[in-house]
């Protein structure tokens, strides 16, 4: 009788995950093994490059991949999980409510912007978080071309400073620029509760996002938190205006609500915190992978980003150890201790930094190119190709 691996999500995570388990049972021979992804689109979306232009073009296809692996796709949206009986509900794409079961679960669901309590910002906030919703911001700055060329319609507010604020603000003087013309006077302003710039990272890595944003024209306003947001600006809560017809959240991120679904300890991000072989340890049968989980990266304290470059690795070792589990063979625990920043700049250029305490190695052209190499190549699914796939799902593999 087949064993099920079910595989909830497709993303970095989710993907590599259903590699690794296929290279897994190849390398042992193992023919009972069916592995299963359930997403609602058999594609990777390459959600890093979200702040960039033509969004739309930043997803790539898995059937074949999928196809060349004897990887199985369901077309669904998890609705439900049911540890006890190992199942899941699923929402189909013709809406009918179906059943999935499975003797290992990946849960690999990503995470999702939060979105604090603030007057208006339902109503009028844009964010780049989903494929959608960064179609829509899109479609909104194309939009402003035909408006009176009002500082209302100039300024756009971009609320945090953290990884993904930082490379949209940078992007967007040239993004205006391209449909105002070089002598309309923009705005680009960063709204950032912390008292510095870049306050997560190293003090070497703000200093070079200050010479950037000052080089490009970016503001920022330190100290600052959004009271409310209407259909002509954003009011701070330290009582300034500031008159804007485009306003975008990047402040924060939590994982997939369906993690509360599934009992277990959970860091302030919702993260599902997972044992060395990213199982939950109330449930050995389920494997939290990507931003999902809350898992160390090494033996000196540091804990796994919700970032593509420790999901894409996490994934990898998930998808082992699930079949591993299946296959009588040793898990791999999971370790990542190699960890790099490439920060887009925009117009400015980038940088790229190296371990936890983020030294820069190089800025400006050269750190572009190490920028474009990860998210025009490194990222991408691998090639459909059985041995090409698999030599890149070897979780012990070096990545970066």
């Amino acid at each position: 009788m087949k064993k099920q691996i079910l595989i909830v999500g497709s993303g970095f995570a989710g993907m590599w995950s259903a590699v690794s388990a296929a290279r897994l049972a190849d390398i042992e021979g193992d023919h009972d093994l069916q592995i299963t992804v359930l997403a609602p689109r058999a594609e990777l979306r390459i959600r890093p490059r979200f702040y960039e232009e033509q969004v739309a073009d930043f997803a790539a296809p898995l059937h074949n991949l999928f196809a060349a692996l004897k990887i199985n796709f369901i077309a669904g949206s998890a609705e439900r999980i049911d540890t006890k009986e190992k199942s899941v509900w699923y929402l189909d794409n013709q809406g009918n409510v179906t059943l999935a079961t499975y003797d290992r679960l990946i849960v690999a669901t990503g995470s999702q912007t939060r979105r604090p309590a603030i007057v208006g910002l339902a109503e009028y906030a844009f964010d780049i978080d989903q494929l959608e919703s960064a179609q829509l911001f899109e479609q909104h700055l194309d939009s402003l071309v035909s408006r009176p060329a009002t500082p209302e319609r100039n300024t756009v507010v971009v609320c945090g400073g953290g990884f993904t604020g930082i490379e949209l603000a940078t992007e967007l003087p040239a993004r205006l620029r391209a449909r105002f013309g070089n002598n309309t006077q923009t705005k680009v302003i960063v709204v950032e509760r912390g008292a510095v710039i870049g306050a997560r990272f190293s003090e070497e890595l703000r200093r070079t996002i200050e010479e950037a944003s000052l080089e490009l024209g970016v503001e920022w306003r330190l100290n600052s938190e959004i009271e409310a947001v209407d259909a002509t600006g954003v009011t701070l809560k330290n009582g300034e205006r500031i008159p804007t017809a485009t306003v975008v959240w990047t402040a924060g991120v939590e994982a997939n609500p369906l993690s509360q679904q599934i009992t277990g300890e959970r860091d302030p991000q919702g993260r599902l915190k997972v044992n060395d072989n990213l199982q939950v340890p109330a449930h050995p049968d389920v494997y939290a992978t990507g931003d999902m989980a809350h898992a160390r990266t090494d033996d000196k304290g540091n804990t796994a980003l919700m970032t593509c470059q420790h999901a894409i690795q996490l994934g990898k070792f998930a998808g082992h150890n699930a079949a591993a589990s299946l296959l009588n063979v040793a898990p791999y625990p999971y370790r990542q201790v190699n960890y790099v920043t490439c920060l887009d700049l925009g117009g400015w250029g980038a940088v790229y930094t190296e371990g936890w305490e983020q030294a820069v190695q190089c800025v400006r052209d050269e750190a572009k190119k190490i920028k474009i190499a990860i998210t025009n190549e490194l990222i991408y699914p691998p090639a459909a190709d059985r041995s090409q796939a698999f030599a890149a799902a070897d979780p012990l593999a070096k990545f970066v």
